[in-house]
């Protein structure tokens, strides 16, 4: 399940913005950083659920080689600005990006799939532009296990603190094993096992990221970013929001890498009250409350933070540029129930059952005329045309900077698409 589509999120965002500014006025929400004194009892009380990591609790060797990546792939020229459309408008994204991941995954946010360049996955046969492409994107497959490990650990702990209670864990599910032990089909012990076991792996299927979005922005390359509205935070990379198309309570992972020495990396005075403008932070606030103040993290070279369980849900974050370039991979659990080449294939199949060949003459001609088969077959091949080959090519040769692994699935969908196209002249 996703938490929500987007279109449904926009429709709902736009009157409460609009009504929450009107509310404001000229004033402006509070805030807090580190340095405000009742900063950790507001991170404890509102915004337990999001784990702070710092640089120096990770790994030095995975910095090195996650860093030595970000740095490839930007040598590499395979950073991209996306065209993305809000409110009916077209807008190009101030910062770039490229997905990584699962081979065949996709990932559409704000009416637009970006298709993942395929990290080394046992029994696919990926071919890389170069050696140190091929380095980076196992890199941050190392990162993205790193990191599934780290989300799994503080769920756990989550649960034994209580903040979440073991219904919460699994979701809604029917407890199986408890409802057998309770009808004395098993022993309770069996059942605390089993209960156990689901807890764990529904865990486990909350955290197993399947891709990593990268970001990356220079804000003095920029010319113009937008401020922050309700609590005057200053510069925006990304503005208020909930990540979108997700599997519903799963955890959001983020690595930040600030390339720090390169620019001023602290402001002799303090322009902002709260956070200093030269640090990227991440800002949090719980969606559409005017009561609770906002929450300002600062993101220094190597930290990263983990936003669990119903976090994306119930509050909503941005980015917060600083001086010096940045970069982050975003690790998540995308719902692909709608965005993989495993389900667009099957949907092909699935219209081609209405196509036969007359084995004599090997013309193709349509089993049925029925209405409702030959709607179906018109949304499928409107699927396959404006999802995914349209989307697919309109971001042009991208793709190619780092493989040709999407060659030949898009192939494939362009003859699908040529048979439903044979299908309806001959209706």
């Amino acid at each position: 399940m996703i938490w929500r589509s987007s279109l449904t999120q926009l429709k709902a965002t736009l009157p409460n913005k609009k009504k929450l500014l009107e509310e404001l006025g000229k004033d402006r929400l509070p805030y807090m950083t580190p340095v405000d004194a009742d900063f950790h009892q507001l991170w404890k009380s509102r915004y337990s659920k999001l784990i702070f990591r710092k640089s120096d609790t990770v790994p030095e060797e995975l910095h090195q080689m996650v860093q030595e990546a970000f740095l490839t792939l930007r040598e590499h020229d395979c950073f991209f600005q996306d065209l993305v459309r809000i409110k009916g408008k077209d807008f190009v994204t101030p910062v770039s990006r490229i997905l990584i991941g699962n081979p065949g995954c996709t990932y559409k946010y704000l009416n637009t799939r970006l298709f993942t360049i395929p990290w080394p996955t046992e029994g696919y046969d990926i071919k890389y532009c170069s050696p140190q492409i091929h380095d980076a994107c196992k890199a941050l497959i190392r990162l993205n296990d790193y990191l599934h490990i780290e989300a799994v650990k503080a769920l756990q702990n989550l649960v034994e603190t209580k903040e979440i209670n073991n219904t919460t864990v699994i979701d809604g599910e029917q407890n199986f094993a408890t409802s057998l032990a309770e009808k004395g089909s098993v022993s309770k012990d069996e059942s605390s096992c089993c209960v156990q076991a689901d807890n764990y792996r529904c865990l486990k299927n909350r955290t197993s990221y399947n891709m990593t979005l990268l970001n990356y922005m220079d804000p003095l390359q920029m010319l113009y970013l937008k401020q922050e509205p309700y609590f005057g935070m200053g510069d925006m990379a990304v503005s208020w929001h909930h990540d979108e198309n997700l599997v519903e309570r799963s955890t959001v992972a983020v690595y930040s890498y600030s390339c720090e020495g390169s620019v001023m990396t602290e402001s002799d005075e303090q322009i902002l009250k709260g956070r200093d403008p030269a640090v990227w932070h991440v800002g949090l606030k719980v969606a559409w409350d005017i009561e609770t103040p906002g929450l300002a993290m600062p993101l220094h070279q190597g930290d990263c933070y983990l936003m669990l369980d119903d976090l994306n849900m119930t509050h909503q974050h941005c980015v917060l540029a600083g001086f010096s370039p940045r970069f982050s991979s975003t690790h998540r659990v995308a719902d692909c129930s709608r965005g993989a080449l495993e389900y667009i294939f099957g949907r092909c199949e699935l219209a081609l059952q209405n196509l036969q060949t007359d084995l004599d003459s090997m013309a193709l001609s349509l089993k049925s005329l029925e209405t409702a088969v030959i709607k179906q077959v018109e949304e499928i091949h409107n699927e396959v045309e404006f999802e995914w080959l349209r989307q697919f090519w309109f971001q042009g040769k991208r793709y190619l900077k780092c493989t040709d692994w999407w060659l030949k699935p898009i192939a494939k969908l362009e003859e699908f698409w040529r048979k439903m196209e044979i299908m309806f002249s001959a209706c």
